[in-house]
């Protein structure tokens, strides 16, 4: 049976500060995926990378006193590293500002303006920068963005671009009616379908160049700059050679998106109806994920409140810190993030848990000089019930089941005590479906903490299991 295609693409993040935690979980959670889907058998295509047009670029590089090709340069750059950081097993990582993405993005506008959608109007709106989104007076808080409070609005009154938006209502409806799983989770696609039902408004696409330089020049209009949204959704299919009919766009789009719910709309609505405009097939699925939070607080670069992945990864290690992500915050609710759960749950379950039911299994195997012959995946009950919950992105809940083995089998060497025998026949028999758990434990992992089930994988693979060194020393 052949392989299949998957793909799958984080947003791409804008870079007008530092990578945060929030977006390392984006990450890290379509990881996971795509690693399940790699082991599967499938074959991948996992995108990234940077959003780098827009206002807020801009004001940040003359804000520094550097030019706004540095500063993209220098800014793509840590968030390419995150790749290397977070283990991450993605193949494509695309700025906005590669040449291949400008000629699509134009190509992209030319294909909706051909369809009628794209006309020219002059108007006046409020602006968060902050969002790069318009704002109507019943979205603002004491007047201002409630996801930006501390940004003042600016006050856009110009002739610019726009999106026949209206027109794609009746379509967008009927399209999320014949594909049901289409947003997960399902709360968030009624709040989409409501939104869509309650009507649409036609949306700005272009900015005039003299007040904002710094964005991708309107086909055949030198004066406008496309607007940052249009620009960047369409990097989900530019990074796979479109508009060009490569083998990577035949294979592989449509895809799986993942988003934060402050992208749902963008995301599920804005770009489907760019999407059916230019003629393209909608996305497979969008997942939407819930915040992180620290203290009760949205974790984001606005407030100021973020928290470096670089730092945790060097203090933990990368595996706890994606076992943190991944088993303490819910996929698609918001979570909370604390350093002090964080090394309590390092202690409980990695140190004391896998680590030391790992480390006292081969030191025994090892001193008794026992050879095994295991199986990877010996217990497809077991798989198949920590896939069922990835299947429905249940990370928690897969980690859950791979934990409670990890109990049962530190329970069972506690009954049996095969450190106090003596017979090498015993101590063999009672190790052995130890030993082989362990195994099946690691291939089970190899989604969620890549290093970790490598180490393990490789360590058990010899029929003369050695003892290696501690996997997650204790923090005290």
């Amino acid at each position: 049976m052949p392989n299949k295609n998957f793909y799958i693409t984080t947003t791409l993040p804008y870079i007008n500060a530092e990578p945060h935690i929030g977006f390392a979980k984006e990450i890290i959670n379509a990881d996971v995926i795509a690693r399940y889907h790699a082991l599967k058998g499938d074959d991948i295509f996992f995108n990234t990378g940077t959003d780098e047009h827009g206002l807020k670029i801009y004001q940040k590089a003359q804000g520094l006193g550097v030019s706004v090709d540095k500063y993209c340069d220098d800014s793509a750059l840590k968030f390419k590293v995150l790749q290397e950081l977070l283990n991450l097993s993605c193949n494509s990582f695309i700025r906005t500002t590669d040449v291949k993405h400008v000629a699509a993005a134009q190509e992209f506008w030319r294909r909706c303006e051909k369809n009628g959608d794209i006309y020219k109007k002059k108007y006046s709106t409020k602006y968060c920068v902050g969002c790069e989104l318009e704002k109507t007076d019943s979205e603002l808080v004491d007047g201002r963005c409630p996801l930006h409070p501390n940004a003042e609005l600016e006050i856009i009154d110009e002739e610019n671009y726009f999106f026949r938006f209206s027109a794609y209502q009746k379509k967008l409806l009927k399209f999320y009616e014949e594909n049901p799983e289409f947003v997960v989770p399902n709360h968030r696609f009624n709040e989409i379908k409501n939104f869509v039902a309650g009507g649409l408004q036609d949306f700005s696409v272009s900015r005039l160049k003299e007040k904002m330089p710094w964005g991708i020049t309107v086909p055949g209009d030198d004066n406008q700059v496309m607007y940052v949204w249009f620009d960047a959704l369409v990097n989900y299919i530019s990074c796979l050679g479109w508009p060009n009919e490569t083998a990577e766009f035949k294979n592989f789009w449509p895809g799986v998106q993942v988003c934060g719910k402050d992208n749902l709309r963008q995301q599920t609505a804005i770009w489907q109806a760019m999407l059916m405009s230019a003629g393209v097939a909608n996305s497979k699925q969008v997942l939407v994920f819930g915040f992180l939070t620290l203290n009760g607080q949205k974790i984001s670069k606005s407030l100021g409140n973020t928290i470096d992945p670089r730092e945790l990864v060097e203090k933990y290690g990368v595996d706890p810190v994606r076992y943190y992500l991944l088993k303490e915050v819910s996929t698609f609710e918001d979570g909370d993030f604390s350093y002090e759960k964080m090394e309590k749950l390092y202690n409980a379950d990695l140190a004391n848990g896998l680590g030391n039911l790992v480390a006292r299994t081969s030191n025994l195997l090892e001193k008794n000089e026992i050879e095994l012959q295991l199986v990877e995946n010996s217990d497809t009950d077991f798989s198949r019930a920590v896939f069922a919950a990835l299947d429905e992105y249940n990370f928690s809940e897969a980690l859950k089941i791979v934990w409670e083995k990890i109990k049962q089998s530190d329970e069972f060497l506690s009954q049996t005590t095969p450190w106090k025998m003596t017979e090498k026949e015993q101590i063999t028999n009672t190790l052995r479906p130890v030993a082989q758990n362990i195994l099946n434990i690691a291939y089970c992992l190899q989604a969620f903490l890549p290093e970790t089930a490598k180490k393990i994988l490789r360590q058990f693979s010899y029929a003369q299991v050695k003892k290696g060194d501690s996997l997650f020393p204790k923090i005290v």
